[in-house]
């Protein structure tokens, strides 16, 4: 069984192309970082909420002590 592999010489890029793809790979990695805080803060404000209302619902089901 023989293999066939084509190797491909890296496409040289022009100053202009590395510039538009580089400008391309930076707004796709702010876009990255800005959905990732999004669901980050989602996530906190979700546990925090979480967090309350089990606290809340502890404290009505602990008894008061007094008699």
């Amino acid at each position: 069984m023989t293999e066939d592999y084509s190797v491909r010489s890296p496409k040289i890029l022009t100053p202009e192309e590395r510039k538009a793809r580089d400008a391309a790979r930076r707004a796709d990695a702010e876009q990255a970082m800005r959905e990732h805080e999004a669901a980050q803060k989602a996530f906190y404000e979700n546990r925090e909420r979480l967090k309350a209302l089990r606290l809340a619902r502890e404290a009505a089901a602990r008894p008061t002590g007094r008699s």
